[in-house]
């Protein structure tokens, strides 16, 4: 893919995408930097990555879910101050 990313990071991308959709006013939580925000969309990414894949995760795992679960978050803050349009 162009963009440096394969098909499996584009799905993972799409599951914590869904996750921050459920969730908007989380996520305008977090980005004015409320307490607990990140904790939940951290809990709540390696819930659905969990649900997904049918077992739990390992700990480097859990540490690259988060990472992505961030990037997603990064970006939604990124939309919001205009930098970027989707």
């Amino acid at each position: 893919m162009p963009d440096g990313k394969d098909d499996g990071d584009v799905g993972l991308d799409q599951i914590l995408a869904k996750v921050a959709d459920d969730h908007p006013d989380r996520v305008e939580g977090w980005i004015r930097n409320e307490p607990g925000h990140w904790g939940f969309f951290a809990g709540q990414a390696v819930l659905a990555v969990r649900q997904l894949i049918g077992r739990r995760l390992e700990e480097p795992e859990r540490r690259f879910v988060w990472h992505r679960m961030w990037q997603v978050l990064q970006h939604r803050r990124a939309e919001s101050m205009g930098i970027i349009r989707e």
